[in-house]
């Protein structure tokens, strides 16, 4: 986590224990962003407008969400996120269950092809994994870890969310969608790439 210290212009200041250098990439609530000034006990990051107009740039307050970028040295756990933000999602309902919590999010229709029941997804940087798809949202469910150590735990239906959809889901549906012929052997030896 991050707090906010200043938002002005194109630029965003962050108070964290966390030292990036000038140069490095971090994601902020999900969205990958340049150091671009380092201080004592503060960095900045600089937006670009294309960023500012994608990404629910109010929750850019108080606490956030922070991640370096990983090394390729780096063990690899969990889903690949790369912070992309495609869209902003709207939190419409949270269930609380037993020892869980059910939160569902209203997306633009035009991103649901790429989500997909099992698969993964960012939620403001939060890599999580999908368990409904809807016409135009899904469903995810939250155990209390993730709840507690996270800004999940704050959202309340109407808070917009930054969404990264799945990636593999992203290319396979460009490949298919620019592809006339396209067999098992050229998904096996792209998906082997990555």
């Amino acid at each position: 986590m991050a707090e906010v210290t200043d938002l002005k212009n194109n630029f965003l200041t962050l108070k964290s224990n966390y030292e990036p250098k000038i140069g490095d990439s971090i994601a902020i609530n999900g969205t990958c962003l340049t150091v671009v000034k380092k201080d004592t006990g503060t960095f900045t990051v600089e937006l670009s407008p294309e960023t500012q107009q994608t990404i629910a740039i109010e929750n850019l307050k108080g606490k956030v969400h922070m991640e370096p970028a990983m090394q390729l040295n780096d063990r690899l756990e969990g889903h690949i996120v790369q912070g992309h933000i495609d869209t902003i999602g709207e939190v419409t309902k949270i269930v609380p269950l037993s020892n869980a919590t059910d939160i569902y999010i209203k997306i633009p229709k035009k991103y649901i092809k790429y989500i997909i029941p099992k698969g993964s997804i960012a939620v403001d940087g939060i890599s999580l994994t999908v368990n409904d798809v809807f016409e135009d949202s899904f469903r995810l469910t939250i155990i209390p870890h993730t709840l507690e150590n996270t800004l999940l735990g704050t959202y309340k239906p109407g808070t917009r969310v930054n969404i990264e959809t799945d990636m593999f889901a992203r290319y396979l549906y460009h490949m298919f969608s620019k592809e006339k012929t396209i067999t098992w052997d050229m998904v096996d030896s792209i998906m082997a790439s990555y």
